[in-house]
């Protein structure tokens, strides 16, 4: 299990990787909207990657740390762009329920707890990607329509959850000193 652990790790830190690529192609293409919804994107994979390293040392288990892999440059439209933003969530989507089936096959029932609520996480994880997908289909070419989206999707911001595992918030009791809120 530890080895699944320290992979989804890598896979967060990845996925934080290429919705930064994203959010660079999106505000060079001067779609600074999509690329906000884009790093708030981001950085809620890195309170995702914060919240499985956090669970492997408590349980007094080595993290290791493997090479993050380098993610694309561009994308040829933003639709295409939040096509690819869709397939990756549910790339980890397969991640996510290949781990609850070894934590089941091996009765940690801890590790188990952990994933469930990242199971819950990837509903949303996909439907948000998924929105973004059939609002670009649906604005398709009209210039304007894409230009609304682009402005609606600025306003997105995140907050971690409450009930999100592992996880404390800076000035919360347990607190992991230089964490983000």
């Amino acid at each position: 299990m530890l080895g699944e652990l320290n992979q989804q790790v890598n896979e967060e830190l990845y996925s934080m990787y290429i919705y930064e690529a994203m959010a660079a192609d999106l505000e060079y293409r001067g779609y600074k909207g999509m690329a906000t919804w884009m790093r708030v994107q981001a950085r809620e994979e890195k309170i995702h990657a914060d919240i499985f390293y956090n669970y492997v040392t408590e349980r007094q288990a080595h993290m290791e740390l493997e090479a993050v892999a380098k993610p694309p440059k561009t994308w040829g439209s933003p639709l295409e762009l939040f096509k690819a933003a869709y397939a990756h969530e549910q790339h980890i989507t397969g991640r996510i329920h290949h781990m609850a089936k070894v934590a089941q096959e091996l009765n940690d029932y801890a590790s188990l707890k952990l994933l469930q609520w990242f199971v819950d996480e990837q509903v949303e994880e996909e439907a948000n990607t998924s929105e973004a997908v059939q609002q670009l289909e649906i604005a398709g070419s009209q210039a304007q329509a894409v230009l609304m989206l682009d402005r609606e999707m600025g306003a997105r911001v995140y907050a971690v959850p409450a009930n999100a595992p592992y996880y404390t918030k800076p000035g919360q009791p347990g607190a992991v000193a230089g964490a983000a809120a």
